[in-house]
């Protein structure tokens, strides 16, 4: 056998490669391709399948009722990796510029709150935000400082807000990463050449961290798409995004044919983003680091 693998070395490859590929075979393609076959199917009147293939599902999609959710998903997706980036960028700036000990133990501090589960992390959010009960309007109107509670909870803010707090570590970590391998001798330079500080960040710092701010946007933006932990309890059941709609087919409704239509869909839109990263954010993002 050793032989045999010294001789066709392309056997001993495909041999290292064997227990990863049986597990994404087993794991991933198999039930992604029931998924492709499901969404052409057809939904029987008792929750079950009907095996007569259809684009009825495909056309459902772009019924306006669902299509307004998937835009909105689109926007949630868009404020929160927008947030995560305006908030994320200066504190891996802040962590890059320290000390080694020192950003050692901020990157810790960082990722400490996170090792909570991510559930229990939203509804601590959610003790927080509720209009009547919120710790937030329950402490202002104690303090006099509110006549009526604020609407913080079951809204576009509570999702996002929820979103950018369980996402901002898969922003700032590539940041962070992008930025603590410039070679600060290049700032001293554009420093000598009389460049002010915005110049500096304009035209040193922020192309050559430009790589960790595109994989840190794709990290946030596709997970966020997809969301539906979030947006059922901080939405309180008032706003749903694709990820609630894909749940309720597939666990309310019974409408597997449907539900895996919406889930294609959605896969389809997260590999176009991720596509046009690599075809063009990528190569930019690759450019400016060099």
């Amino acid at each position: 056998m050793n032989d045999a693998l010294r001789r066709y070395p392309a056997l001993r490859a495909w041999l290292l490669l064997a227990p990863s590929f049986l597990w994404l075979l087993l794991f991933f393609i198999i039930p992604l391709g029931i998924i492709v076959v499901y969404s052409f199917l057809q939904r029987d009147v008792y929750g079950g399948v009907v095996w007569k293939w259809s684009l009825d599902n495909y056309r459902r999609v772009f019924d306006p009722l669902y299509f307004k959710t998937f835009l909105y998903s689109l926007w949630i997706a868009f404020l929160t990796a927008f947030f995560s980036l305006l908030f994320g960028y200066p504190l891996a700036y802040f962590i890059a510029t320290r000390p080694e000990k020192t950003r050692n133990a901020l990157v810790l501090a960082l990722m400490i709150p996170f090792w909570t589960n991510f559930l229990v992390r939203t509804y601590a959010w959610l003790t927080l935000l509720r209009t009547n009960t919120g710790l937030i309007n329950v402490w202002l109107m104690q303090w006099g400082l509110l006549d009526k509670p604020l609407p913080l909870f079951g809204n576009t803010f509570a999702i996002t807000l929820g979103l950018v707090y369980g996402w901002m570590p898969d922003m700032i970590l590539p940041i962070y990463a992008a930025l603590e391998q410039i070679d600060h001798r290049l700032l001293e330079a554009a420093e000598d050449l009389y460049a002010s500080g915005w110049q500096v960040f304009r035209r040193v710092i922020w192309p050559l961290s430009l790589p960790g701010v595109v994989a840190g946007t794709m990290l946030v933006f596709i997970p966020s798409l997809g969301a539906f932990v979030t947006p059922a309890i901080l939405g309180g059941g008032k706003r749903l995004m694709i990820g609630n709609v894909i749940t309720n087919q597939f666990l309310g409704a019974h409408d597997w044919p449907f539900g895996s239509a919406l889930s294609v869909l959605m896969m389809a839109v997260m590999l176009l983003a991720t596509l046009v990263y690599f075809r063009t954010g990528g190569d930019r993002a690759g450019q400016g680091g060099l």
